[in-house]
């Protein structure tokens, strides 16, 4: 199995192979809380005029989630949030999502053979389901943050990742708790309580919470339905 790293959109566009969306703060860990909350779909979309436009198409139930500059869209129900998620009303609706950096991952990984979605809440379920299906080319892509600059918990899962398809089983969560005063130090900053709480830091932070792999299917239409995979 060769395994390799990129970063942000270009990386997404380059991917080869399987393809690993990495997107920790927080993307995919939304998508997680989500399918554990009990969302019906989720559909990944690139702008926000999209959301508008497939909530308008669907019959049943939608719920928008999303961010620019990190903060809720205009007209959504939720911000990027792993906290809103948990304090909405979204078991049964489908979710629509669109972010900066991870949904945008997922709708311009053009080559890759398959997509999966992953942040450290999944990570080793995300590595396990890998494992199985023993691809020839993985590609991981730290889609960093606000997919311009590296982000170290992306650089971080992806390289948990690509440890435990080696088979490695390294304890990451001294490095974990360094995001808290690094990358992640914007969740405790004043400013940002509103859109970007503490609890999200924490939150996207567990690592191996949640059993499953989240697999994304591109329409031709552009944008992905993501679908739960549970991991045995």
């Amino acid at each position: 199995m060769e395994i390799r790293i990129d970063e942000f959109i270009r990386g997404a566009k380059n991917a080869e192979g399987l393809t690993v969306i990495i997107d920790v703060f927080r993307a995919f860990s939304v998508a997680c809380y989500a399918f554990d909350g009990g969302v019906r779909r989720i559909i990944d979309v690139r702008e926000p005029e999209e959301a508008f436009e497939l909530r308008n198409k669907f019959q049943h139930e939608t719920f928008l989630a999303g961010e620019r500059e990190e903060k809720i869209i205009e007209g959504f129900d939720a911000g990027n949030s792993p906290t809103e998620i948990l304090t909405s009303h979204i078991c049964g609706t489908t979710m629509i999502h669109t972010t900066t950096a991870g949904t945008n991952g997922i709708c311009n990984a053009i080559h890759a053979t398959q997509i999966l979605g992953a942040g450290l809440v999944n990570a080793s379920a995300t590595a396990k389901y890998i494992k199985q299906l023993s691809p020839e080319i993985v590609t991981l892509v730290a889609m960093g943050y606000r997919a311009e600059c590296s982000a170290e918990e992306d650089l971080l899962c992806a390289g948990y990742i690509r440890d435990l398809l080696e088979g490695h089983n390294p304890d990451i969560k001294s490095e974990i708790s360094k995001l808290r005063t690094g990358s992640g130090s914007r969740f405790f900053a004043r400013e940002n309580i509103k859109h970007s709480p503490p609890s999200d830091f924490f939150l996207c932070t567990d690592l191996n919470r949640f059993d499953f792999a989240i697999n994304a299917v591109v329409s031709e239409h552009g944008y992905a339905e993501l679908f739960k995979i549970e991991v045995k």
